[in-house]
C-alpha cells in the first residue's frame, strides 16, 4: 500500500507544505486566476431531498440540494450532505444548535478575531463541482478570498447575513444541466 501512495503523490510530504516561497500555497485551488465574474447575488431558496423510486415504488436514492435563485429566475442546484443541509437549514430558520456546529464555530473564531464574513461568490464549476470563496475582512481592513466548499461557504454565509453571488458564467452553465 506504501508504493501505492508513493505513486500518486510522489516524494511529496507533509511537512513540505508551504515551501513554495511565502504566502504560496501548493493547492491548485488557490492559484485559480482572478477573472470578471460578473457576479450577480443570489439567493437561498431553501434545502430541499429529491428521492428516485423503482418502478415497485420503493426509494432507491435521495440526494440533498441547496437551490439558489437570483433575480432573474435563473436556479443552481448546489448537492450536499446531511449535516451541512441540515446545518444549512437552521440557519435559515434562525435556529441555533444546542452545541456548535462547524458553521458555528467557525463564526466564533472569525468573530473572535475582529473579522467578519463581508460576502460568499460561487464563482466556477468544472467537471459538475461548483467552486466558492469567502471574503474575509480583518480589522485592519484588508479583504482575504478563502477557498471552501459551496455548501460551507453558503452555511458560513447565512450565519453572518452575508450576500451570496455566483459568477454569470456558473449561473449560465448551471441553466444547461
Amino acid at each position: 500500500m506504501g508504493n501505492d501512495f508513493k505513486d500518486l503523490f510522489g516524494d511529496w510530504r507533509p511537512e513540505d507544505e508551504g515551501k513554495n516561497g511565502p504566502g504560496e500555497s501548493r493547492f491548485e485551488s488557490e492559484k485559480r486566476p482572478n477573472r470578471a465574474l460578473h457576479e450577480k447575488e443570489v439567493r437561498v431558496v431553501n434545502v430541499f431531498e429529491a428521492t428516485t423510486e423503482s418502478s415497485t415504488g420503493v426509494t432507491t436514492s435521495s440526494q440533498i440540494f441547496v437551490l439558489l435563485r437570483d433575480n432573474q429566475g435563473r436556479q443552481i442546484r448546489i448537492f450536499v450532505v446531511r449535516d451541512v443541509a441540515y446545518a444549512i437549514q437552521l440557519a435559515l430558520e434562525n435556529q441555533k444548535p444546542e452545541r456548535p456546529f462547524t458553521h458555528d464555530l467557525a463564526k466564533t473564531i472569525i468573530e473572535k478575531l475582529g473579522a467578519t464574513v463581508e460576502r460568499v461568490i460561487i464563482d466556477d464549476l468544472w467537471h459538475e463541482t461548483f467552486y466558492a470563496r469567502i471574503a474575509v475582512t480583518k480589522p485592519s481592513g484588508e479583504t482575504l478570498e478563502i477557498d471552501a466548499r459551496p455548501s460551507d461557504a453558503i452555511a458560513i454565509a447565512l450565519r453572518f447575513r452575508a450576500p451570496i453571488y455566483a459568477a454569470e458564467a456558473v449561473l449560465e452553465s448551471a441553466q444547461d444541466d
